[in-house]
């Protein structure tokens, strides 16, 4: 068939092709199958329309192939045509098609298939493999049937429907996009700079910086993405999110970031305009010995204790920065906000004086999990009027929910947007806080204790304030008129769903 899909099709199509293992393999493994078939065949149907392309505009084989080669290499015996030839030992031939792939295109695709086990027929039998096969060459994945976006778009959908379905795998699997998409906002990134995000999955917080790039019309060929991830098939999984998404300067490194960072210049750290991460928490099995010596000089604060490296993370982070555009959004656990066994830590990156912005955030923004979270957004130069100062935001109840997952309506975004970039004082939503004043209170960050007590201490009206009153409520209709649109939405998301 070849023909244009539309999303809901191809959303459909995609998770079709995962219900044909249920029962033979578990749901979390379903990624390192699914993923590497969905990019086989993509690879294949857009080497043919390039081909196809060229040869009909001149009638030449040899220059058609060079064409097509342009992009990516498939070299001979190594396209989706052959393996759905094979008859027998279909996992080996699949196999020796993407180790081709890979060897012919070793700058872009080297390891992008990961290493799953096609060659084991008690898992996967031939017949299992030869009816995913046929599934997917249903449709044509050519560029003009499923642009780029769109299958960017159908990719997150797949890894979001694999989240759902891995159980207590999700949270590692898959960071809620409504809350990274208001991370990048808050960033602003922009055409010509480098993200970075050193856990990086399977890549969301990259895709979303290159879409809110695109948003505002900036060229996306010239950011540069990068990133490093613990799990090898993981790091595979991000790497063919960024080709189908359409990028081509990548670099995407598989290894523990803390141990061994993989983008380095020399015997620095490479440096980036903007980096989000969303680390894992509070981990317990780290190398903490070796921190406190550690070679790329990223304990600068001091060694976090064994029981939790969010701040070991944080501080890679801040490292990774570039000395003069450098900014980061990090979501960590609420506790890095005030645990005591961090205080001494917390209080001399306050004294540094590079965090901009604490958010804390509502409950239940992680798949099966109820746990508040933050984001803690720094600078490496902030501007001469935050100097000294740090905007706390309370967002708390700047959330929806459907069933047990909690997302951000567009609206939620919004006034999120609007505090971060006001940094003022907003009733029972944000405070700016002097580094001063947080120093004198240990260096507790916690923000409801200080957007409480400035509450409590603005009993009068100043005059001062009258004009920030009246541009709230001049704002306050068309605020109204707004979230009422987001429920709506979120009843028509419901009703989509059955809900009643």
């Amino acid at each position: 068939m070849n023909s244009h899909l539309s999303q809901r099709e191809l959303e459909s199509y995609l998770w079709g092709a995962a219900t044909l293992l249920r029962g033979l393999i578990d749901a979390s493994d379903y990624k390192q199958y699914i993923f590497p078939l969905l990019f086989f065949k993509r690879l294949s149907d857009v080497w043919d329309e390039d081909y196809r392309d060229a040869f009909e505009e001149t009638q030449d084989q040899g220059y058609a192939t060079a064409t097509a080669n342009d992009r990516f290499i498939i070299p001979d015996g190594a396209h989706w045509q052959d393996a759905r030839k094979a008859s027998r030992n279909v996992g080996r031939v699949l196999l020796n098609a993407f180790l081709a792939i890979e060897k012919h295109n070793p700058q872009r695709l080297q390891g992008v298939f990961g290493n799953a086990a096609w060659t084991d027929k008690d898992q996967l039998p031939d017949a299992t493999l030869k009816n995913l096969i046929e599934h997917f060459s249903q449709h044509t994945l050519s560029l003009a049937n499923v642009p780029e976006d769109e299958l960017g778009n159908g990719y997150e959908y797949l890894i979001k429907q694999f989240a759902d379905d891995s159980g207590h795998t999700a949270q590692e699997f898959y960071t809620n996009r409504t809350l990274v998409h208001l991370m990048a906002q808050m960033l602003e990134p922009k055409a010509g700079e480098t993200i970075y995000d050193p856990t990086c999955g399977t890549g969301g917080m990259l895709i979303s910086c290159l879409a809110e790039v695109k948003r505002k019309g900036g060229d996306t060929r010239t950011m540069g993405l990068y990133g490093q991830e613990l799990i090898n098939i993981t790091a595979a999984i991000a790497r063919m999110n960024l080709v189908l998404h359409g990028v081509s300067d990548f670099d995407i490194r598989s290894g523990n970031t803390l141990h061994e960072p993989a983008l380095v210049e020399g015997d620095r750290l490479k440096t980036f305009d903007v980096v989000l991460a969303n680390p894992p928490y509070s981990i317990k099995k780290w190398n903490r010995e070796a921190w406190q010596s550690d070679p790329w000089g990223r304990n600068r604060f001091g060694t976090p204790p064994q029981g939790r490296a969010d701040y070991a993370f944080f501080q890679h982070i801040l490292s990774s920065m570039d000395s003069r555009t450098g900014r980061c959004a990090i979501l960590f656990p609420h506790g890095v906000l005030f645990r005591d066994e961090e205080a001494e830590i917390r209080k001399q990156l306050l004294e540094a004086d590079l965090i901009e912005c604490v958010l804390g955030l509502g409950k239940g923004l992680f798949y099966n999990s109820p746990m508040e979270a933050c984001v803690i957004v720094c600078r490496s130069k902030k501007a001469k009027k935050k100097q000294g100062r740090i905007l706390l935001i309370d967002a708390s109840k700047e959330i929806a929910q459907d069933r047990s997952q909690s997302f951000l309506l567009p609206f939620h975004q919004k006034t999120i947007l609007r505090a971060y970039k006001q940094f003022r004082d907003i009733p029972s939503l944000s405070a700016v806080v002097s580094v001063e004043d947080l120093l004198k209170n240990d260096g507790n960050l916690s923000i409801r204790l200080f957007i409480e007590r400035k509450r409590s201490l603005s009993n009068n009206i100043s005059p001062q304030s009258v004009s920030d009153i009246w541009s709230e409520l001049e704002g306050s209709s068309s605020e109204f008129w707004s979230r009422m649109g987001g429920l709506v939405e979120t009843l028509d998301k419901l009703n989509d769903k059955g809900v009643k």
